[in-house]
Order: C-alpha cells, then structure tokens, then sequence
C-alpha cells in the first residue's frame, strides 16, 4: 500500500492538461524504460512493448481536465475557457495553478453576498469570470501566452483509513494501477504494450490513434468511475474500498469480463461489477475496441469520489485489486498455473 500511496503522490503532483501531457510523458518515458523500448507519438502517447506471446494492450489515460487562456484584458486578468469536463460550480472563489512560463497561481474573481443580485447566485459560465494574478496587463503578459494551459490548484491529502484526496486522480488512480503490475508481468509469458495516452478528456483522441497501429489479442482499459457519496444514487456508483469495478457493458468482451470475475473470486481479489447501458462506456475501450479490426476489450476502474473537482477521493486498496486482477487475470489467460 505504501508504494501505491507515494506513487500516487508522485503522480498528481505532475501537470498534464489535455494537448499538453509533456511533464508527465516525461515522467513516465523514463519510468517505462526500465521494462522496454520507450516511444511517444504525435499525440503525445506514450507506448512500451516488452515479452512475447499472447499480446495484451493495458492502457489508462494521463491527461486531466483544465483551462486554456484565452484572454489578457486591460486589467491584467485573465479570461480563460475550458479544457475538458469542468464543473462551473466548482469556480468562482477557486485557486488555480497557471502554467506559464512559470507556475504562478491565479484566484477566479468572485462577488461578495453583499453585493449579490438573485441571478449572481447561479453557477457562472466561462465567459463570465476572471482569473485575478495581481498583476498588471504588462506584468502578467511578460509570464503568461495565449493558449497557457492552467489547473484547479490541489494538494494531496491522506484521509483516516485508506483514502486519498487530489485532483487529477482521474486518471492517475489508473496509471498507478498498471504501473504497479508490470514488475510482476515482466516474468509473464505474454507480450504486454503500456499505453499511457493522450486527449481522454477533450474526446478520447489519443487511444483512438495510439491503439490503431499494432495488432493486439486483448486490451485493458483501466479508469476511473464513480464512488458513491450521499449525494448519489447507489446503483450508479462502486464502493469505495470494495474493489475493482468490473465493466458490463454491450460494448465490452463478456467473455473477458466474466473470465476477470472468476479470476477476483478465485484469487480473493475484491471486486464489483458495474453494469453500463448503451452503446459507449466514456472511456478508452469506446475506441479501442473498434480499432482496426476490433479488440477483444475489458473495462478495470477504480471506485472515485467527487469526479472533476480539485478534491477527488480514490482508496488506496482499490488501486491494488485492479492492479492484482490485472496481474491474476493475464496469468490466467496464458496458462499460468500460479494465476
């Protein structure tokens, strides 16, 4: 749990808005190479092969939601628009990390009740709010470019028991998952390609691409889901420290999906199912599992509170069982007596 807990840290202390993954490619470039020949492509994918047999696709994806500067006023504030899933309840009052030529930090201007009108009340729209650098138009100009990407600004907090609060857990929660599996997989008899991509969040641009180039037996997806909270309708969400949610969906391998119940059950690995409707899961297998000539896929996610706000909420041992089913489950798939 300890690994899991520092990787994680490590993790969402990297910047990685959607189209401008570079801080944590770099990261990952050097953390993958230990296992294979490393490469990244245009889209900012970052892609390792290592084994050989039964080839196996594990992807998660390691871009977050965010901002895009659109505007410097006369002021010297900032008007910005979205990159990705951003709740505007989440906004006026916030801190946020601007990431121009340097990190400096930018509060969203908001009124005080004194002085609130009815319709003030409402959930703002992004153009209707502006981020304040204390600076002056020239000031701010000399740090700042047009298209600088910015973040809700997070801190990494152990709860009491095995919880975790950060932004970005969607989907680092998921990179740590697969990182923490490939020491064991490496002495699998199985060809195994990481795919850490791009561009999840602003319309799963970088699995689209990055899963099209090589033929794979199966594919992993791993991701978030929601965890339920008061606010939330149970048979919508997981358990928070139950496991690994298991994807059900028309679009999903039911053969693989049943194949990774069995594993869980049989390696005492928790789990629960998470049945989805429809014809798309919101994630990476949407596009993966029509790739070519089509991909046998799985969908492994990670129960998270408070998805897209600066405080999102993973447990440490759920990571572990997708990253021990994940383990159970290829082993299982060639042959492994010890799976």
């Amino acid at each position: 749990m300890n690994n899991t807990l520092e990787r994680l840290k490590k993790l969402t202390s990297l910047y990685a808005v959607s189209g401008c993954e570079n801080e944590i490619t770099s990261y990952l470039t050097d953390v993958l190479a230990d296992y294979g020949e490393v490469s990244v492509d245009d889209m900012q994918n970052v892609k390792c092969t290592f084994g050989r047999g039964k080839h196996f696709l594990l992807d998660a994806h390691c871009d977050e939601i965010g901002f895009i500067v659109k505007k410097i006023t006369s002021d010297g504030f900032l008007r910005i628009e979205k990159c990705g899933g951003i709740d505007n309840r989440m906004l006026l009052g916030s801190e946020i990390i601007v990431l121009g030529k340097e990190k400096i930090t930018g509060i969203i201007s908001t009124l005080p009740p004194h002085l609130q009108k009815n319709d003030d009340k409402k959930a703002p729209e992004l153009d209707e709010i502006a981020v304040d650098l204390g600076m002056s138009t020239q000031q701010a100009s000399e740090i700042v470019s047009l298209g600088d990407r910015a973040v809700f600004k997070r801190s990494f907090v152990s709860l009491l028991g095995t919880q975790v609060s950060s932004g970005c857990l969607d989907n680092r929660a998921g990179v740590c998952a697969i990182l923490n599996t490939l020491d064991r997989l490496k002495k699998v008899d199985a060809k195994i390609t990481v795919m850490f991509s791009s561009q999840e969040e602003v319309g799963t641009r970088g699995a689209k691409t990055g899963a099209f180039g090589d033929i794979y037996d199966e594919a992993i997806v791993v991701d978030v889901s929601f965890g339920y909270s008061p606010l939330c309708k149970k048979s919508d969400c997981g358990e928070m420290g139950n496991g690994a949610m298991i994807g059900i969906s028309p679009i999903l391998d039911k053969k693989a999906g049943d194949k990774m119940k069995s594993v869980a059950q049989k390696s005492n690995i928790a789990y629960q199912p998470e049945v989805m409707g429809g014809g798309h899961t919101g994630t990476n297998a949407d596009v993966i599992s029509i790739s070519q000539t089509g991909v046998r896929t799985s969908l492994l996610s990670v129960p998270l509170k408070y998805m897209h706000s600066p405080v999102e909420v993973v447990d440490i041992n759920d990571v572990d069982a997708v990253s021990d089913l994940i383990v159970g489950y290829i082993k299982e798939s060639v042959g492994d007596c010890n799976a």
